[in-house]
């Protein structure tokens, strides 16, 4: 005689169900088994990972570099990372006790977070921003605080804004910048205005600045380097977006000793350490791959100028990113949302974007271009939007 079934049941977390799955992914999914469609979406570089780099990463191999290294990473890649903000940065850190490797600039997010935050801790974040912010303060039992920037004041968070959004209990404030989704970056004044609101509030600055090399018309100020600001900043970084090492996985914290021992406590309970032979690769590309981070980063610039100038051109009104490689242009003349306009061009003209509500509930008017793909795509995609326009919209250009 069988058995009776048993029915199982599998509770979920509420606070996991109540998030929506990434925006981005959700969309991209559409385009899978999709053929001759030119993606401008996923922001990856279009640059293969430089070959001394990956040379390096054979070599190491070969070597049989393929043990556990230390949980806070090499100590040879810390001492790298840490000789090199010194020098370009300006910053005095301690290799070994305010710096650790993480499993990408993601991870070092998620681990300040969960470090730094008790339940309810409210933290206050810019919208539009990377899909992942909301989420992961949720995930860490924080409370997000929308912070909401206009393309008036070129997406940037303004002192004025800051004070409108802050509420009683603000434990921190993330700051992206350059920013995904709108390239939006920020002068010495601009980050010294937001310093000034940051210590008023007694807030810890959590800063992400994966993009920083990737600054076109001003140089990139990291927010440690302003006075005051080194002990109330947990600076994030990586190498995925620098150095096109998107699938390596290598990503960095630093910050006051206290913080940095408290990621590092959830990092090895949870990833245990970065891959040993992603972290050699990275010490090449830092200490050997200037060269190649100028070339593509002269590229995308020149990408930019030329996206940005026919998105407008073609009536789509779009302000000029200052960093990072995307562009944020408003579809908010042809009256349609920016999920129909994403499947519509989808389905008609077959360029893929991502529609601006994956980057927070107030962009229904925008799209983001990603121009981290090659000059010959970007000019195929334009060609085709315009007869999407003009098609579908009426819109003479």
């Amino acid at each position: 005689m069988l058995a009776p079934a048993v029915k199982a049941v599998m509770n979920i977390s509420r606070t996991i169900e109540s998030i929506p799955p990434s925006g981005i992914r959700a969309f991209f999914d559409l385009v899978i088994g999709m053929k001759d469609v030119i993606s401008l979406g996923v922001g990856e570089p279009d640059f293969v990972t430089p070959w001394h780099v990956r040379e390096q990463a054979v070599y190491a191999i070969e070597q049989g570099h393929t043990s556990y290294t230390s949980n806070k990473g090499l100590a040879e890649l810390r001492k790298d990372l840490a000789r090199y903000l010194k020098t370009h940065r300006g910053l005095d850190y301690d290799w070994d006790n305010e710096m650790l490797i993480t499993v990408g600039g993601s991870e070092a997010l998620d681990l300040s977070m969960r470090a730094l935050l008790n339940p309810g801790d409210p933290v206050m974040y810019h919208e539009p921003c990377f899909v992942a912010y909301a989420p992961l303060i949720t995930m860490a039992g924080g409370l997000p605080v929308p912070v909401m920037t206009t393309q008036a004041d070129g997406f940037k968070v303004v002192p004025e804004i800051l004070e409108k959004s802050w509420r009683k209990g603000t434990r921190a404030l993330l700051l992206n910048y350059p920013c995904n989704p709108t390239g939006t970056s920020y002068t010495r004044a601009e980050l010294m205005a937001i310093a000034k609101f940051v210590r008023s509030k007694d807030l810890i600055l959590i800063s992400d600045e994966i993009y920083d090399e990737l600054t076109y018309d001003f140089e990139h100020i990291p927010f440690a380097s302003l006075p005051g600001m080194k002990e109330r900043v947990i600076y994030l970084n990586g190498f995925s977006k620098t150095f096109a090492m998107t699938g390596w996985r290598i990503g960095w914290a630093a910050g006051p000793a206290r913080a940095l021992a408290a990621m590092t406590k959830i990092h090895q309970y949870t990833m245990m350490c970065a891959p040993i032979v992603s972290q050699m690769a990275a010490r090449e590309a830092l200490n050997n791959g200037g060269r190649e981070v100028a070339a593509m980063k002269k590229e995308y610039a020149r990408r930019r100028n030329f996206i940005v100038a026919s998105l407008n051109e073609l009536g789509l009104d779009c302000h000029v990113p200052q960093g990072a490689f995307y562009a944020f242009p408003s579809i908010k003349k042809l009256g349609i949302s920016s999920l129909d306009f994403s499947k519509d061009l989808l389905e008609k003209e077959k360029v893929a974007l991502v529609p601006g509500t994956a980057f927070g509930s107030q962009c229904s008017d925008y799209v983001r271009i990603s121009y981290a793909s090659s000059y010959a795509n970007l000019k195929e995609a334009c060609v085709r939007i315009r007869h999407y326009l003009e098609t579908y919209h009426g819109k003479k250009i």
